[in-house]
């Protein structure tokens, strides 16, 4: 029996879609998780199975989170990296996440997942590499299952240890063989191609100075012959350019291309250093960036060119990365960071509040390689995100009710709603006690910095 869902009376709904419509006292008319009707609420249907009333909420598509390390929320705020840079920062947590185990992988995924719902994400990626102790990405899907959150589970790797001119220990490096049959496990036990699938497989190398250029082309041609993206971390600093010039005798965006790393398949995560002809390079071929704002500043690993990705018809999205280089699961916020980044060399307009919630969206959708998401339109997935505008927070600020979203403090979703499910109502969930899930995940936490056992 199909189940209807009317959401009626939205001050101010944003659809994102191709005509960037925003539509005042608007709502959705959706059935068994696909949205039908988008429109001024007297335009739609006046009844459903599930009636919800959206007065004094603007209402977005969800947010769509294109890189992160969820193990990393373990390991927030660790004094002996707070003030170090990137590969400084590399050096001492490698040596601390040896000790993640799976039910670390398990409870730091769903902790991380949670708080970005909270945020109004309903689609998340996520790039684990460090597989120590048995962990397998399969405890990270069975999080994200859990919380019914879209998600892209991208099996990294490191297979180029110190011993080898590597960046990473050797005891954290995996063989590449291994690596391979892995990933082709994963996508036949997975990936869900079809039109809103919910669990996809990424295959993801950690990075140039952390595997072979051999694993990098091995992992291309098998995601390839299955049909599921590549992601990767790329020109994040100038170490890792001065690394790839000496290692490989390439710039980083040009190491990428000898080794088939380039494509409407392909996103990199940072892209911050990156010049004119690289990014033609990515226009071209359509290959996608994700930017992370918050982490670049934390590790003052520089400013990505937003503007002129965007100039150039690059592919963006964003992304809140690793909770160790950003400390927060909070993807509203990285649209509020990106916007203002893109205007501290001088330009005020270097990004509107528009731009930064669509690449937070539709952009994101679109570096992900999905048509279904991103946007609030007939045929999409019911991934929804509505927040209160009768706060605090955006006291005096409702003259413009989808900028104040971005330039007020950032703020907790009031609804979530994935593939027509609500998951979050009033601010909470619906069916997830987090008490003993946080305190669970602070005993773990604290174990594995001290290098004890729980």
């Amino acid at each position: 029996m199909t189940h209807s869902l009317l959401i009626q009376h939205a001050d101010l709904l944003v659809t994102m879609d191709d005509e960037r419509r925003q539509i005042c006292d608007g709502g959705l008319y959706i059935e068994e998780g696909v949205i039908m009707q988008v429109g001024a609420t007297s335009a739609l249907p006046p009844s459903a199975d599930t009636v919800l009333s959206a007065r004094n909420h603007v209402i977005i598509p969800g947010l769509v989170n294109t890189h992160h390390h969820l193990y990393q929320t373990l390991t927030r705020a660790v004094p002996a990296v707070q003030n170090v840079d990137l590969f400084h920062w590399l050096k001492v947590l490698y040596r601390i996440w040896a000790g993640l185990t799976p039910e670390a992988i398990y409870v730091s995924a769903k902790l991380g997942l949670a708080e970005m719902m909270l945020s109004g994400c309903t689609t998340s990626s996520d790039h684990l590499y460090i597989l120590p102790n048995g962990s397998r990405i399969d405890d990270e899907i069975e999080a994200a299952v859990e919380l019914g959150i879209r998600f892209h589970a991208a099996r990294g790797s490191m297979s180029l240890g110190e011993s080898k001119g590597g960046l990473p220990p050797d005891s954290m490096c995996e063989d590449e063989a291994e690596i391979l049959g892995d990933s082709r496990r994963l996508i036949e036990t997975y990936h869900q191609s079809e039109r809103y699938g919910m669990v996809r497989l990424v295959l993801a190398p950690c990075s140039p100075f952390s595997v072979t250029p051999d694993l990098m082309r091995e992992s291309a041609a098998l995601a390839r012959s299955y049909g599921v993206h590549l992601h990767t971390h790329l020109a994040e600093t100038r170490d890792e350019e001065a690394f790839c010039l000496q290692q490989f005798g390439r710039r980083p965006a040009e190491y990428a291309e000898d080794l088939g790393w380039v494509g409407e398949d392909v996103w990199h995560a940072h892209a911050v250093h990156i010049n004119e002809q690289e990014i033609q390079l990515f226009a071209t071929t359509g290959t996608g960036v994700c930017h992370c704002p918050s982490s670049n500043m934390r590790l003052a690993s520089g400013i990505a060119p937003v503007k002129s990705y965007l100039q150039a018809g690059v592919k963006v999205g964003l992304g809140v990365d690793g909770s160790a280089s950003n400390d927060s699961c909070h993807l509203l916020n990285e649209a509020r960071m990106a916007m203002l980044l893109q205007r501290v060399s001088g330009d005020p307009a270097g990004l509107t509040a528009e731009q930064a919630l669509w690449l937070a969206t539709r952009g994101g959708a679109q570096v992900l390689g999905r048509d279904d998401i991103g946007c609030l339109a007939p045929g999409m997935a019911a991934d929804i995100a509505a927040y209160r505008l009768d706060t605090i927070d955006f006291a005096g600020g409702l003259h413009d009710p989808m900028a104040a979203l971005v330039f007020c403090g950032p703020v907790k979703a009031d609804w979530v709603i994935v593939n027509g499910r609500v998951r979050v109502m009033d601010g909470h969930f619906v069916d997830l006690d987090l008490p003993p899930l946080i305190a669970r995940h602070n005993a773990l936490a604290k174990a594995l910095v001290n290098g004890d056992s729980v």
